[in-house]
Protein backbone atom coordinates (compact mmCIF):
# COMPACT_ATOMS: atom_id res chain seq x y z
CA UNK A 1 0.00 0.00 0.00
CA UNK A 2 1.23 3.83 -0.48
CA UNK A 3 3.26 5.25 2.08
CA UNK A 4 0.44 8.28 1.53
CA UNK A 5 -2.93 5.78 1.56
CA UNK A 6 -5.46 6.70 4.57
CA UNK A 7 -4.85 3.74 7.16
CA UNK A 8 -8.56 2.79 6.58
CA UNK A 9 -8.14 1.91 2.88
CA UNK A 10 -6.30 -1.35 3.89
CA UNK A 11 -9.89 -2.15 6.06
CA UNK A 12 -12.30 -4.94 4.09
CA UNK A 13 -15.75 -2.93 3.73
CA UNK A 14 -18.27 -4.10 5.81
CA UNK A 15 -20.87 -0.82 5.71
CA UNK A 16 -23.13 1.15 3.34
CA UNK A 17 -22.70 4.92 2.96
CA UNK A 18 -19.23 5.17 1.77
CA UNK A 19 -20.14 8.21 -0.68
CA UNK A 20 -16.79 9.68 -1.02
CA UNK A 21 -15.03 6.63 -1.89
CA UNK A 22 -17.37 5.89 -4.39
CA UNK A 23 -17.32 9.54 -5.96
CA UNK A 24 -13.92 9.11 -6.39
CA UNK A 25 -14.11 5.94 -8.08
CA UNK A 26 -16.46 7.31 -10.28
CA UNK A 27 -14.78 10.45 -11.30
CA UNK A 28 -18.11 12.30 -9.76
CA UNK A 29 -19.32 14.42 -6.92
CA UNK A 30 -20.55 13.11 -4.09
CA UNK A 31 -24.01 15.34 -4.49
CA UNK A 32 -24.24 13.35 -7.89
CA UNK A 33 -25.18 9.99 -6.31
CA UNK A 34 -28.40 8.80 -4.72
CA UNK A 35 -26.89 6.42 -1.96
CA UNK A 36 -29.41 3.68 -1.17
CA UNK A 37 -26.51 2.02 0.25
CA UNK A 38 -27.28 3.37 4.00
CA UNK A 39 -30.67 3.40 5.12
CA UNK A 40 -31.35 6.80 6.61
CA UNK A 41 -34.74 9.38 6.58
CA UNK A 42 -35.02 11.14 3.41
CA UNK A 43 -36.25 14.12 4.99
CA UNK A 44 -34.52 17.20 5.60
CA UNK A 45 -34.06 18.64 9.03
CA UNK A 46 -37.27 20.08 10.78
CA UNK A 47 -37.34 24.19 10.84
CA UNK A 48 -36.26 23.84 14.54
CA UNK A 49 -33.62 21.52 14.21
CA UNK A 50 -31.97 23.41 11.44
CA UNK A 51 -32.36 26.30 13.98
CA UNK A 52 -31.08 24.55 16.77
CA UNK A 53 -27.67 23.50 14.76
CA UNK A 54 -26.99 26.70 13.67
CA UNK A 55 -27.67 28.23 17.15
CA UNK A 56 -25.00 25.39 18.39
CA UNK A 57 -22.73 26.51 16.23
CA UNK A 58 -22.49 30.20 16.55
CA UNK A 59 -22.99 30.10 20.34
CA UNK A 60 -21.27 27.88 23.61
CA UNK A 61 -21.96 23.70 21.88
CA UNK A 62 -18.76 24.90 19.52
CA UNK A 63 -16.70 27.07 21.49
CA UNK A 64 -16.38 25.05 25.12
CA UNK A 65 -15.73 21.82 25.58
CA UNK A 66 -18.47 19.68 25.92
CA UNK A 67 -19.89 18.80 29.83
CA UNK A 68 -17.89 15.09 29.85
CA UNK A 69 -21.08 13.75 31.27
CA UNK A 70 -23.72 14.82 28.88
CA UNK A 71 -25.82 15.74 31.46
CA UNK A 72 -28.98 17.46 29.37
CA UNK A 73 -28.82 14.77 26.71
CA UNK A 74 -28.71 12.14 29.16
CA UNK A 75 -31.47 13.38 30.73
CA UNK A 76 -33.84 14.19 28.08
CA UNK A 77 -33.53 10.56 26.58
CA UNK A 78 -34.00 8.87 30.75
CA UNK A 79 -37.34 11.15 30.67
CA UNK A 80 -38.40 9.95 26.77
CA UNK A 81 -37.73 6.07 28.00
CA UNK A 82 -39.07 6.60 31.49
CA UNK A 83 -35.46 5.41 33.01
CA UNK A 84 -33.29 7.11 35.47
CA UNK A 85 -30.67 9.39 34.21
CA UNK A 86 -27.62 7.21 35.00
CA UNK A 87 -29.29 4.23 32.95
CA UNK A 88 -28.31 6.75 29.70
CA UNK A 89 -24.92 6.98 27.99
CA UNK A 90 -24.45 9.35 25.41
CA UNK A 91 -22.18 7.14 22.55
CA UNK A 92 -20.14 8.47 19.29
CA UNK A 93 -23.16 6.73 17.03
CA UNK A 94 -24.18 3.59 17.92
CA UNK A 95 -20.65 1.65 17.14
CA UNK A 96 -18.53 3.27 19.96
CA UNK A 97 -21.06 1.91 21.99
CA UNK A 98 -21.29 -1.40 20.53
CA UNK A 99 -17.41 -1.53 21.42
CA UNK A 100 -17.94 -1.11 25.15
CA UNK A 101 -20.68 -3.86 25.04
CA UNK A 102 -18.46 -6.07 23.32
CA UNK A 103 -15.85 -5.52 26.23
CA UNK A 104 -18.43 -6.75 28.56
CA UNK A 105 -19.32 -9.60 26.35
CA UNK A 106 -15.41 -10.65 26.05
CA UNK A 107 -15.22 -10.98 29.69
CA UNK A 108 -18.71 -12.92 30.23
CA UNK A 109 -17.93 -15.50 27.59
CA UNK A 110 -19.05 -16.60 24.40
CA UNK A 111 -21.12 -14.56 21.84
CA UNK A 112 -24.00 -16.08 20.29
CA UNK A 113 -24.04 -13.66 17.21
CA UNK A 114 -26.67 -14.28 14.86
CA UNK A 115 -25.49 -14.55 10.79
CA UNK A 116 -26.45 -12.64 8.37
CA UNK A 117 -25.48 -10.05 10.76
CA UNK A 118 -24.37 -5.77 11.39
CA UNK A 119 -20.34 -6.44 10.85
CA UNK A 120 -19.67 -3.97 13.84
CA UNK A 121 -20.56 -6.96 16.35
CA UNK A 122 -17.75 -9.39 14.69
CA UNK A 123 -15.23 -6.04 15.02
CA UNK A 124 -16.35 -4.91 18.44
CA UNK A 125 -15.67 -8.41 19.53
CA UNK A 126 -12.49 -9.01 18.01
CA UNK A 127 -10.87 -5.56 19.82
CA UNK A 128 -11.16 -7.48 22.67
CA UNK A 129 -10.75 -10.88 22.01
CA UNK A 130 -14.07 -12.30 22.62
CA UNK A 131 -15.35 -15.61 21.34
CA UNK A 132 -18.33 -15.77 18.86
CA UNK A 133 -20.66 -18.62 17.95
CA UNK A 134 -22.34 -17.89 14.90
CA UNK A 135 -26.04 -18.39 14.39
CA UNK A 136 -27.12 -19.15 11.11
CA UNK A 137 -30.46 -17.39 10.11
CA UNK A 138 -32.82 -19.27 7.19
CA UNK A 139 -32.91 -16.94 4.34
CA UNK A 140 -35.97 -17.81 3.62
CA UNK A 141 -38.71 -15.90 5.79
CA UNK A 142 -42.52 -14.89 5.51
CA UNK A 143 -44.38 -11.47 5.40
CA UNK A 144 -45.98 -10.76 8.37
CA UNK A 145 -44.19 -8.80 11.69
CA UNK A 146 -43.26 -9.46 13.98
CA UNK A 147 -42.02 -12.58 13.91
CA UNK A 148 -40.81 -14.74 17.01
CA UNK A 149 -36.44 -15.13 17.30
CA UNK A 150 -35.58 -17.94 16.00
CA UNK A 151 -34.08 -20.46 18.72
CA UNK A 152 -30.33 -19.33 19.66
CA UNK A 153 -27.74 -21.81 20.19
CA UNK A 154 -26.45 -21.83 24.16
CA UNK A 155 -24.01 -19.62 25.26
CA UNK A 156 -23.16 -16.57 27.63
CA UNK A 157 -23.83 -13.59 25.44
CA UNK A 158 -26.64 -12.88 23.05
CA UNK A 159 -26.50 -10.27 20.41
CA UNK A 160 -30.04 -9.38 19.05
CA UNK A 161 -30.37 -6.90 16.03
CA UNK A 162 -34.28 -5.41 16.22
CA UNK A 163 -35.51 -5.10 13.58
CA UNK A 164 -32.62 -7.38 12.00
CA UNK A 165 -29.92 -6.38 10.04
CA UNK A 166 -29.82 -7.05 6.92
CA UNK A 167 -32.90 -8.63 7.02
CA UNK A 168 -35.25 -6.38 8.35
CA UNK A 169 -37.10 -8.93 10.35
CA UNK A 170 -38.94 -7.69 13.38
CA UNK A 171 -38.46 -9.83 16.53
CA UNK A 172 -41.52 -9.79 19.13
CA UNK A 173 -40.56 -8.65 22.24
CA UNK A 174 -42.70 -11.79 23.51
CA UNK A 175 -39.75 -14.09 22.09
CA UNK A 176 -37.04 -12.17 23.18
CA UNK A 177 -37.75 -11.14 26.59
CA UNK A 178 -37.53 -15.19 27.76
CA UNK A 179 -33.37 -15.13 26.69
CA UNK A 180 -33.40 -12.62 29.42
CA UNK A 181 -33.48 -15.42 31.52
CA UNK A 182 -30.91 -17.89 29.65
CA UNK A 183 -28.24 -15.28 28.98
CA UNK A 184 -25.80 -13.60 31.07
CA UNK A 185 -25.69 -10.67 28.96
CA UNK A 186 -28.05 -9.37 26.46
CA UNK A 187 -27.10 -6.78 23.87
CA UNK A 188 -30.33 -5.77 21.55
CA UNK A 189 -29.21 -3.32 19.16
CA UNK A 190 -32.57 -1.05 18.31
CA UNK A 191 -31.43 1.76 16.05
CA UNK A 192 -33.37 0.86 13.54
CA UNK A 193 -37.11 0.36 15.77
CA UNK A 194 -38.19 4.10 15.93
CA UNK A 195 -38.53 3.75 12.42
CA UNK A 196 -40.76 0.62 11.68
CA UNK A 197 -44.64 1.04 12.27
CA UNK A 198 -45.17 -0.77 15.37
CA UNK A 199 -41.74 -0.94 16.48
CA UNK A 200 -41.75 0.58 19.89
CA UNK A 201 -44.09 -2.23 20.79
CA UNK A 202 -41.61 -4.68 20.35
CA UNK A 203 -38.66 -2.83 22.31
CA UNK A 204 -36.80 -4.34 25.20
CA UNK A 205 -36.38 -0.71 26.66
CA UNK A 206 -39.65 -1.67 29.81
CA UNK A 207 -37.47 -4.42 30.66
CA UNK A 208 -34.36 -3.11 31.37
CA UNK A 209 -35.22 -2.23 35.12
CA UNK A 210 -35.55 -5.73 36.19
CA UNK A 211 -32.69 -6.86 34.17
CA UNK A 212 -29.12 -5.97 35.18
CA UNK A 213 -27.76 -8.13 32.20
CA UNK A 214 -29.52 -6.22 29.13
CA UNK A 215 -28.22 -3.72 27.07
CA UNK A 216 -29.94 -1.64 24.49
CA UNK A 217 -28.71 0.43 21.81
CA UNK A 218 -30.29 3.45 20.50
CA UNK A 219 -28.71 5.63 17.54
CA UNK A 220 -30.47 9.09 16.70
CA UNK A 221 -28.14 8.68 12.97
CA UNK A 222 -31.14 6.71 10.73
CA UNK A 223 -33.86 8.10 12.63
CA UNK A 224 -32.85 12.15 12.05
CA UNK A 225 -30.48 11.52 8.88
CA UNK A 226 -27.50 13.01 10.86
CA UNK A 227 -25.21 10.13 9.96
CA UNK A 228 -22.07 13.14 9.84
CA UNK A 229 -22.59 14.12 13.53
CA UNK A 230 -22.45 10.74 15.32
CA UNK A 231 -24.94 10.75 17.80
CA UNK A 232 -26.26 7.05 19.50
CA UNK A 233 -27.16 6.30 23.54
CA UNK A 234 -27.02 3.11 25.17
CA UNK A 235 -29.42 2.00 27.83
CA UNK A 236 -28.10 -0.19 30.76
CA UNK A 237 -27.78 -0.73 34.73
CA UNK A 238 -25.67 2.78 35.74
CA UNK A 239 -23.07 0.58 37.27
CA UNK A 240 -22.32 -0.76 33.74
CA UNK A 241 -22.13 2.61 32.28
CA UNK A 242 -20.21 4.15 35.15
CA UNK A 243 -17.75 1.26 33.73
CA UNK A 244 -17.85 2.12 30.37
CA UNK A 245 -17.51 6.03 31.13
CA UNK A 246 -14.35 5.28 33.13
CA UNK A 247 -12.95 3.30 29.80
CA UNK A 248 -13.16 5.95 27.04
CA UNK A 249 -11.68 9.09 26.28
CA UNK A 250 -12.98 12.45 27.55
CA UNK A 251 -15.37 13.82 25.10
CA UNK A 252 -16.48 11.42 22.44
CA UNK A 253 -19.42 13.27 22.02
CA UNK A 254 -19.45 16.79 19.98
CA UNK A 255 -20.92 19.42 21.41
CA UNK A 256 -23.00 19.82 18.32
CA UNK A 257 -23.91 16.41 18.33
CA UNK A 258 -24.76 16.63 21.91
CA UNK A 259 -26.88 19.84 21.96
CA UNK A 260 -28.91 18.17 18.93
CA UNK A 261 -29.50 15.28 20.74
CA UNK A 262 -30.76 16.89 23.51
CA UNK A 263 -33.16 19.24 21.68
CA UNK A 264 -34.93 16.25 19.41
CA UNK A 265 -35.24 14.04 22.54
CA UNK A 266 -36.76 16.99 25.20
CA UNK A 267 -40.12 17.08 23.56
CA UNK A 268 -41.87 13.60 23.66
CA UNK A 269 -44.55 14.80 21.99
CA UNK A 270 -42.62 16.37 19.02
CA UNK A 271 -40.22 13.06 18.82
CA UNK A 272 -43.24 11.18 18.49
CA UNK A 273 -44.74 13.02 15.60
CA UNK A 274 -41.47 12.82 13.79
CA UNK A 275 -41.27 8.99 14.34
CA UNK A 276 -44.74 8.89 13.19
CA UNK A 277 -44.04 10.78 10.12
CA UNK A 278 -40.37 8.11 9.32
CA UNK A 279 -43.06 5.24 10.05
CA UNK A 280 -45.65 6.10 7.45
CA UNK A 281 -42.71 6.55 4.88
CA UNK A 282 -41.76 3.32 5.73
CA UNK A 283 -44.83 1.80 5.37
CA UNK A 284 -45.73 3.22 2.15
CA UNK A 285 -42.54 3.69 0.52
CA UNK A 286 -42.12 -0.05 1.70
CA UNK A 287 -45.61 -1.56 0.13
CA UNK A 288 -44.89 0.25 -3.38
CA UNK A 289 -41.24 -0.74 -3.39
CA UNK A 290 -42.13 -4.28 -2.73
CA UNK A 291 -44.47 -4.21 -5.27
CA UNK A 292 -42.54 -2.87 -7.88
CA UNK A 293 -39.41 -4.75 -7.42
CA UNK A 294 -41.56 -7.98 -7.62
CA UNK A 295 -42.61 -7.28 -11.38
CA UNK A 296 -38.69 -7.00 -12.16
CA UNK A 297 -37.82 -10.44 -14.10
CA UNK A 298 -35.10 -11.95 -12.44
CA UNK A 299 -35.82 -10.01 -8.60
CA UNK A 300 -37.01 -11.25 -5.74
CA UNK A 301 -37.52 -8.84 -3.06
CA UNK A 302 -37.44 -10.19 0.56
CA UNK A 303 -40.37 -9.10 3.30
CA UNK A 304 -39.11 -6.30 5.77
CA UNK A 305 -40.57 -4.34 7.94
CA UNK A 306 -37.42 -1.84 8.60
CA UNK A 307 -36.54 0.85 5.99
CA UNK A 308 -34.29 -1.32 3.57
CA UNK A 309 -34.86 -4.73 2.08
CA UNK A 310 -32.63 -7.44 0.49
CA UNK A 311 -32.93 -8.39 -3.15
CA UNK A 312 -31.67 -11.60 -4.54
CA UNK A 313 -31.55 -13.44 -7.71
CA UNK A 314 -30.88 -16.44 -8.83
CA UNK A 315 -27.31 -15.31 -10.48
CA UNK A 316 -25.08 -12.81 -9.61
CA UNK A 317 -26.43 -9.56 -8.84
CA UNK A 318 -22.76 -7.07 -9.28
CA UNK A 319 -23.02 -6.38 -12.65
CA UNK A 320 -26.71 -4.98 -12.10
CA UNK A 321 -24.87 -3.11 -8.69
CA UNK A 322 -22.09 -1.56 -10.95
CA UNK A 323 -24.23 -0.54 -13.87
CA UNK A 324 -26.45 1.39 -11.67
CA UNK A 325 -23.60 3.05 -10.00
CA UNK A 326 -21.34 3.98 -13.55
CA UNK A 327 -24.45 4.16 -15.74
CA UNK A 328 -27.30 5.93 -13.21
CA UNK A 329 -25.07 7.08 -9.88
CA UNK A 330 -27.28 4.54 -7.72
CA UNK A 331 -25.70 2.80 -4.52
CA UNK A 332 -26.61 -0.40 -3.40
CA UNK A 333 -24.84 -2.01 -0.57
CA UNK A 334 -23.00 -4.92 -1.62
CA UNK A 335 -23.60 -8.06 -0.10
CA UNK A 336 -20.84 -9.72 -0.50
CA UNK A 337 -19.48 -8.49 3.17
CA UNK A 338 -21.99 -10.92 4.37
CA UNK A 339 -20.69 -14.36 3.66
CA UNK A 340 -24.24 -15.98 3.60
CA UNK A 341 -25.41 -13.83 1.28
CA UNK A 342 -23.07 -13.22 -0.95
CA UNK A 343 -22.85 -12.11 -4.51
CA UNK A 344 -26.54 -13.01 -5.53
CA UNK A 345 -27.94 -10.76 -3.14
CA UNK A 346 -28.08 -6.80 -2.82
CA UNK A 347 -29.47 -4.75 -0.35
CA UNK A 348 -31.10 -1.36 -0.69
CA UNK A 349 -32.11 1.52 1.32
CA UNK A 350 -35.72 3.33 0.88
CA UNK A 351 -35.60 6.51 -0.48
CA UNK A 352 -37.83 9.56 -0.85
CA UNK A 353 -40.79 9.01 -3.55
CA UNK A 354 -39.57 10.54 -6.37
CA UNK A 355 -35.88 9.11 -5.62
CA UNK A 356 -37.75 5.44 -5.15
CA UNK A 357 -39.45 5.80 -8.82
CA UNK A 358 -35.76 6.78 -10.43
CA UNK A 359 -34.16 3.80 -8.24
CA UNK A 360 -37.10 1.01 -9.89
CA UNK A 361 -36.54 2.70 -13.17
CA UNK A 362 -33.02 2.44 -13.17
CA UNK A 363 -33.30 -1.58 -12.07
CA UNK A 364 -35.97 -1.87 -14.61
CA UNK A 365 -33.71 -0.73 -17.25
CA UNK A 366 -30.17 -2.22 -15.82
CA UNK A 367 -32.01 -5.42 -15.47
CA UNK A 368 -33.36 -5.67 -18.93
CA UNK A 369 -30.07 -4.78 -20.83
CA UNK A 370 -28.40 -7.59 -18.43
CA UNK A 371 -31.49 -10.03 -19.16
CA UNK A 372 -31.93 -11.05 -16.03
CA UNK A 373 -33.73 -14.11 -15.53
Amino acid sequence: MPADASPVAAIPECHGGNVAEAAQRLGCQPADLLDASASLVPFAPSVRMAAALVAAAFGSARRVYPDRGYAGFCAAAARLHGLPTGAVLAGNGASELLTWAARDAAAAGQSVVFQPGFADYDRALRCWGGAVLPQPLELEWSAGFPQPLPAPAPGAVLWITNPHNPTGRLWSCASLEPMLERYRLVICDEAFLPLVPGGEAQSLIPWLTRYPNLIVIRSLTKLYGVAGLRLGYALASPERLRRWASWRDPWPVNGLAASLGERVLANPQRYGRWCGRAQAWVAAEGAWLGEQLARLPGLVPMPSAANYLLIRSSQSLQPLREALEQRHRILLRDCRSFPELGANWLRLGYQSPRNNRRLVAALAEEGGRLALA
